[in-house]
């Protein structure tokens, strides 16, 4: 996923990020929710289980279990809450429903962060708005430098005993400042020496030109070419309402022959990423079987 073009990834997560958005059919936020975890874990496998354990899955708890609390619409009541608001069981689906939209967008932007790096959004939007390029990349860059910078701060400031964890809570607070005012100098410093860098290299000067290292190839021409084909298959059948459904006031959906064909559709192409990663390891393979049947 990491090797498309910029352009075919940017729309291939468009399109599943503004499927998850868009439609609450179940079994469509399921499809949405699992191509996401899977990417996310084929892209980054400890870190990603670390993040649904730590923040995902809270997530998913919380919203899931807020909605019930806070709305009382629908028609099937299980229970009555001690002030005599009704517990119904669309409320409930709906805050779950709500609760896998949410962590499946995000799991979503988790992926897109890790495969759209600064270069590539630079490479997309760097000729139609430079200067609003220029800031997205060095804001993206800002965040981890600074604070990886703190982390050095910190350890220094612990070989000489002025560690936030040493000392009463005035001197740790004292402690923090200073580290804290360290890193804030040394990020002024950098933006000065970056802004004179800049200058002499010539930035804002007319005919000045970009490198990029992207090539479109046959194989992006494809990946495109399915996006599209998929995105328009389900904007179509959706639009024919084969992925209506309803919570409220009682669950009502679609069930019919073209919410099945639309569902299959929907995780080929979630899968799709994964499908790609695995089609070299698959050629290899051939190679091998035909090799030794020579």
């Amino acid at each position: 996923m990491k090797t498309l073009h910029p352009i075919a990834a940017l729309l291939y997560f468009t399109a599943l990020i503004g499927f998850a958005f868009v439609f609450m059919h179940p079994v469509s936020l399921g499809i949405s929710l699992a191509g996401a975890l899977a990417l996310m874990f084929r892209l980054e496998k400890g870190r990603a289980l670390r993040f649904v354990l730590m923040f995902l899955l809270p997530l998913l708890i919380v919203t899931a279990i807020a909605n019930p609390l806070f709305s009382h619409r629908g028609v099937t009541i299980l229970a009555f809450f001690p002030n005599g608001n009704p517990l119904t069981l669309e409320s409930i689906l709906f805050g779950v429903a709500q609760a896998t939209m949410l962590v499946s967008v995000v799991a979503w932007f988790r992926s897109f962060s890790a495969v759209m790096t600064s270069d590539k959004l630079v490479y997309l939007f760097g000729k139609a708005a430079p200067a609003l390029a220029l800031l997205l990349n060095m804001s993206l860059r800002f965040v981890p430098r600074f604070t990886r910078q703190m982390q050095s701060v910190a350890a220094a400031q612990r070989g000489v005993g002025c560690d936030i964890t040493q000392g009463n809570v005035l001197q740790r607070a004292r402690h923090g400042l200073k580290i804290l005012s360290i890193t804030v100098t040394w990020a002024l410093e950098n933006a000065v020496e970056t802004s004179t860098s800049m200058r002499a290299r010539g930035y804002g000067l007319p005919g000045r030109t970009a490198f990029a290292i992207f090539r479109w190839t046959r194989r992006d021409t494809l990946v495109l070419a399915f996006v599209l084909v998929c995105a328009g298959v389900i904007i179509t059948g959706a639009a024919f309402d084969g992925l209506r459904f309803a919570y409220f006031p009682a669950i009502e959906g679609a069930w019919q022959p073209l919410t099945f064909a639309l569902f299959g559709v929907h995780a080929g192409l979630a899968a799709a990423p994964l499908v790609l990663a695995a089609a070299p390891f698959a050629l290899a393979a051939r190679a091998l079987l035909f090799l030794k049947e020579k």
